[in-house]
């Protein structure tokens, strides 16, 4: 009989102590800070880097304005956007990079670039989608030189 007394007592206090315990939502903030100012965009990926002019194609730019890549990519839910990964270090580019804070070349529309030559699709986020060559129909120069 004490037996069960003890068990009880054991139960009851068990039950009272889960019912007082305060439940706590974990709840993370990270700040990254303000996106890079670049004057062509910056690329999908750490460490964010100023991408050169014709990495992206017109369609990431709204009114010459950049809509954003990864962290602060600020366009539409289900977006996705050409770039020409031949000006993606990733993929052995070496020329010429913007730095951050610089402003655009005043020939160099990047809602409108010349021969814009396409061959990857990314979301906003940095998520490839697939590869679409020829963006638009446009055809880069021959040589594989870009400009």
């Amino acid at each position: 009989m004490e037996r069960r007394k003890f068990l009880a007592i054991v139960a009851l206090a068990g039950i009272c102590f889960t019912m007082a315990v305060p439940k706590v939502e974990a709840q993370i903030n990270i700040n990254i800070g303000p996106a890079p100012e670049c004057p062509y965009g910056y690329y999908d990926y750490a460490p964010y880097g100023c991408a050169p002019y014709g990495y992206y194609g017109p369609e990431w730019f709204t009114g010459g304005v950049f809509v954003g890549a990864g962290p602060w990519y600020h366009g539409p839910e289900h977006f996705q956007g050409h770039v020409d990964n031949h000006y993606d270090s990733r993929q052995g580019y070496k020329g010429p990079y913007p730095k951050v804070g610089e402003k655009p070349e005043p020939s160099k529309h990047p809602e409108k670039v010349a021969n814009f030559h396409g061959n990857e699709v990314h979301d906003g986020h940095g998520q490839a989608g697939g590869v679409h060559a020829q963006a638009g129909g446009e055809h880069g120069p021959a040589g594989g030189e870009h400009h």
